[in-house]
């Protein structure tokens, strides 16, 4: 097993979603997503991709903690 299959699995895995939802998060069919994961030839623009995506959920999730956070100090206040 390869960095770049550990990647996709791993994204896949943390992210709980299929190898076909990430293709379609990174703009990759599905097909061309498993050959290069078969093939151990992920293009660096994929892994790239890849990442980003993952940064984005990260993101999201911290930024959703922050507005709770927001939320409850505004009712505190109140």
């Amino acid at each position: 097993m390869t960095a770049e299959e550990n990647i996709v699995k791993r994204v896949c895995k943390e992210l709980g979603i299929t190898q076909r939802e990430l293709a379609d998060r990174i703009g990759m069919s599905a097909d061309s997503l498993n050959n290069a994961v078969n093939q151990n030839k992920i293009s660096k623009m994929a892994e790239t991709a890849i990442n980003l995506v993952l940064e984005v959920e990260t993101l999201k999730k911290e930024l959703s903690k922050y507005e709770n956070l927001k939320s409850a100090l505004k009712d505190a206040v109140s």
